[in-house]
């Protein structure tokens, strides 16, 4: 696989093996509400199949796997698989977990119940053959769903920035409008549209390197009360707070849609 690895492919790798284990200890990503609120989404039941492309350290896959579905999961990055399982061993759920690439995803079309991807578009060169894939390893009538950051357009700029400098593998996080065109290219009907604010402190999400950086650039757009982030950036006592601008996105695939070719 690293023989086929390009530059960016490169920034993921280093970027989540170094990331890995805060990242699958990280409150933020298992928090109820928006957990609930992804499995509302899938809507996934016993015995269906499953797919979590980009699965990270595998909070949404073990999630899933434990309503009894048939889950497998797929990322880049090695460490993130080593702490998936870690967690699917812990948790007492079996998941399988691969690792491999979202562009090209080793499985045969119309495979899967249900193909969901959490909070990682935004590291996607090109998001629109992610969810080509998605799509073509889905089954007729089944769902795929995109859940990610999707600032405002008059936002989305600044946003970009911050979440570049926060993480050298951030691309561009989509607009809302922006996701849905993706989905209506690729001929699908949304029948899941939902927004919801994650919140999070910003030291718990920041390299030390990048700190001072960060801290003046929140801090400004605290005192100008503008939110040119769109992150609704507050301070307290305990340091600067700010919120994730998520969208879910869930599309049914066509029961008469033709399979789309491997990419």
């Amino acid at each position: 696989m690293s023989a086929s690895r390009t530059p960016h492919d490169t920034r993921i790798v280093d970027q989540f093996t170094r990331w890995a284990k805060p990242f699958a200890e990280l409150a933020i990503h298992a928090e109820a509400e928006s957990m609930a609120q992804t499995l509302a989404a899938c809507a996934v039941t016993k015995d269906m199949k499953v797919l979590d492309v980009a699965c990270g350290p595998g909070i949404v896959a073990c999630e899933l796997a434990r309503v009894g579905a048939e889950v497998t999961g797929i990322d880049l990055t090695p460490a993130m698989i080593e702490q998936a399982r870690l967690s699917a061993d812990r948790e007492n759920v079996r998941v399988a977990y691969h690792i491999g690439n979202a562009l090209h995803l080793p499985f045969q079309a119309n495979s899967f119940d249900r193909v969901v991807t959490r909070y990682s578009f935004h590291h996607m060169q090109e998001p629109e053959r992610v969810l080509a894939e998605m799509v073509r390893v889905c089954r007729p009538g089944g769902r795929i769903i995109v859940i990610d950051a999707t600032p405002t357009p008059e936002c989305q700029k600044n946003y970009d920035r911050a979440e570049t400098l926060r993480d050298p593998s951030h691309t561009s996080a989509l607009t809302l409008q922006q996701l849905l065109s993706l989905g209506a290219d690729s001929g699908l009907e949304p029948v899941v549209v939902h927004q919801y604010r994650l919140a999070s402190r910003l030291q718990d999400q920041v390299a030390p390197e990048d700190w001072s950086a960060l801290e003046a650039m929140f801090a400004k757009d605290i005192a100008e009360g503008q939110d040119r982030l769109g992150m609704g950036a507050w301070e307290d006592k305990d340091g600067i707070h700010f919120y994730f601008p998520v969208s879910i996105v869930a599309w049914s695939k066509s029961m008469h849609e033709k399979p789309l070719p491997c990419s």
